[in-house]
């Protein structure tokens, strides 16, 4: 089950941008919830409380109960613009979702057992080819990683999707090659002595 955070905001009257600016002069951030078979939403939200839940760990895979005037929506995170010289947050897109909504995330992927990998053990390096992995699933089910075990490999092997077992309702929105999550790579060390070998035979 997907963690859900709380999340307070205020309506917000009209949109469009001489709103959204006077939004953010009165120190809140203009946002929309959208989705679900309903009217979009306008919202705001209060800058410095969003601003340290934005840079928390997993912000875009974490659903949100979003309270505005007493009702509560559920939603997912969807989209954050951002001020292209300050990096200051400028809008907030959310989504609303149920129980029985199916979403497409990025999920982060953790590597483990590099102690049980043979390359890793003998001095390769884990050459990671993709941080996240793009997943669909249940709103509700959204993992917060996706493991990755380097157990068994060893120099020049390279890890692919189909060596990892996705947790159930969850699927890759890759499904028409068997794409590399990761290789184990020679140190430059290790490269260097294959090289010298070969150059003396």
């Amino acid at each position: 089950m997907t963690d859900v955070f709380p999340l307070s905001a205020e309506a917000r009257a009209g949109a469009g941008k001489g709103v959204a600016r006077q939004t953010r002069r009165d120190g809140r951030i203009p946002a929309v919830i959208y989705g679900g078979k309903q009217t979009p939403l306008n919202i705001s939200l209060e800058k410095f409380e969003f601003t340290k839940i934005l840079h928390k760990p997993g912000f875009f895979t974490h659903l949100f109960d979003v309270t505005v005037d007493g009702a509560t929506h559920r939603v997912l995170p969807r989209d954050v613009q951002f001020h292209p010289v300050t990096d200051v947050p400028l809008h907030v897109d959310f989504l609303r979702v149920s129980a029985d909504t199916r979403t497409t995330v990025q999920v982060p992927i953790e590597f483990v057992n590099q102690d049980k990998s043979p390359g890793l053990k003998r001095g390769g390096v884990l050459n990671i080819v993709r941080h996240e992995l793009d997943v669909t699933c249940a709103a509700d089910n959204i993992p917060e990683h996706i493991t990755v075990s380097c157990e068994g490999f060893d120099v020049g092997d390279s890890i692919h999707i189909s060596a990892v077992t996705l947790p159930a309702g969850v699927t890759s929105t890759i499904t028409d090659r068997d794409f590399t999550i990761a290789t184990i790579v020679a140190p430059s060390g290790m490269k260097s002595d294959a090289g010298d070998e070969t150059a003396a035979s």
